[in-house]
């Protein structure tokens, strides 16, 4: 069974391999700034629909996984902040305080479809303003959901998370080997 994942995300490619899967990669090219919701598993899960449909077109005898993250912080909905002040601004806001990653999973085989969500809490460190600056000066916030890594530079700045860690990176390994069984195949198929 080919398995294809709808994301340019290379943190998610490589949870994926080192769980034993080597997917081919097609970028959807959904534009997630058109997308609005009224929660953040709404607008994540709504994204991983629109990534997965996008590539399952022209992939239907593939099994396609989309999938999105957002951060909900303090009552906002936190994507990628892109611009390095935005980055800086959430940083001063999230050091020292909690913030939930909210990943949307969805998972398709020909006309079937299965759509997940999952919730991971994230504890931030009380990281200095010298630590902000460096950190967003590496660059590595602002193409990433919340403006934070767990799988890079960032990983310092986390002190600790409820839940799966790999919710974090942006994909649930156990809920994506759920969804398959949902669909009548084995995780365990996909192992190289």
């Amino acid at each position: 069974m080919r398995f294809v994942l709808a994301s340019a995300s290379p943190a998610r490619l490589s949870t994926l391999r080192r769980a034993g899967i080597d997917p081919e990669v097609v970028v959807s090219g959904v534009d997630e700034e058109l997308i609005v919701a009224d929660t953040p598993a709404e607008l994540s899960t709504e994204l991983a629909r629109l990534k997965c449909r996008a590539v399952a077109v022209s992939h239907r005898d593939a099994l396609v996984l989309g999938c999105d993250s957002v951060l909900e912080f303090d009552g906002e909905i936190l994507g990628k902040p892109y611009e390095p002040e935005v980055a800086r601004r959430r940083w001063y806001a999230m050091r020292g305080n909690v913030g939930v990653l909210h990943t949307g999973h969805c998972l398709r085989l020909g006309d079937e479809e299965v759509v997940r969500h999952a919730a991971t809490r994230v504890h931030f460190a009380y990281v200095t303003d010298e630590e902000i600056d460096a950190y967003v000066a590496s660059g590595e916030p602002l193409q990433v959901a919340g403006a934070f890594t767990i799988d890079g530079l960032g990983a310092a700045f986390v002190t600790r998370i409820e839940g799966d860690h790999h919710n974090v990176v942006g994909v649930s390994v156990p809920v994506v080997r759920e969804m398959m069984r949902d669909l009548g195949q084995e995780w365990t198929s996909l192992w190289r």
